[in-house]
This record gives structure tokens, sequence and C-alpha cells, in this order.
């Protein structure tokens, strides 16, 4: 009989606001975290920490991630056509926020994104972000922990 590979953590990493926060949690319950971007990534010592730089391509970090994440892996990023792929896939995937994407919720997302690109493109918005804000970042320690838990439960 096999042994179940360890869940991952993987992060769309370019413009992440809780890198620090992920690699704290990913600690505690020791998951390898994969911090994939087009840019440069600070090195970590950590050995349960590898950074992965993909070429500028459009969408290649993306890709890259999709190509890898499945069933008991952890997906953050805010992109919601990675994340769709990455629920489709089996990953457990949540944005920086704390928000959940999951296969209940993933295709209204992918809607409200597509009407805010067309509210956007046609003047209709300026389609400003709200700021990251410490509540932001509480949700998103507290979703994080408990993804690890179930993941590390499966």
């Amino acid at each position: 009989m096999s042994e179940r590979e360890p869940s991952t953590i993987y992060v769309d990493a370019d413009a992440c606001p809780v890198k620090p926060e992920i690699l704290k949690v990913a600690e505690r319950h020791g998951l390898p975290v994969v911090l994939v971007a087009n840019s440069g990534l600070r090195p970590s010592r950590d050995p349960m920490v590898r950074n992965v730089i993909v070429s500028a391509g459009f969408d290649a970090a993306d890709d890259w991630i999709a190509e890898r994440a499945g069933d008991g892996d952890i997906v953050i990023t805010a992109d919601v056509p990675l994340a769709g792929r990455c629920v489709a896939a089996g990953a457990q995937v949540t944005g920086p926020t704390g928000r959940i994407f999951d296969k209940a919720n993933i295709g209204m997302a992918t809607a409200m994104r597509d009407l805010g690109a067309h509210l956007r493109e046609t003047g209709e918005s300026k389609g400003y972000n709200a700021a990251f804000s410490p509540r932001d970042r509480s949700a998103f320690l507290e979703t994080l922990d408990r993804l690890c838990c179930r993941v590390k439960q499966r």
C-alpha cells in the first residue's frame, strides 16, 4: 500500500500580501509551501519552502500551479480563474482575505469577476479595490488554519 503525498500549500505569490502569515501557519502545521511568481522572491532557508520563478508569460504562474495542485492541496490566490481551475482539480482554495472558493460559489465568483471586467471596460466602474485591512489578515489566518487542519485529516 503506497503512502499519500503530503498536502502542499501553493501560493500565487506575485502580489500576495500574506506571505509571512502563510509561512507561519504552514510551519505550525508541518506543511510544505511553494511560492510561485513571475519575478524574484526573497529566498528562504526553510527546507519546507520552495520558490518557483516562472516565465513572464501571461498566466505562467497560474498554469504552473493549476498543473500541480489537486486533491489534498491548498491554493492561495486572488485570481478567480486560477481558483476555478484548482477547485475543479479538488484543491482547497482561499484568497488572501480569507474568502473560500469552492464548488458551491466558484460559478458566482467567476460571473461577478466577468461583470466587473465588463463594467470597467465600458467605463461604468472605475474598478477600485478596497484596501487590504487588518480584518482581512485576521480572516485569512483563521481560514488558512482551518484548511490546514482539514487537509491533514484526509
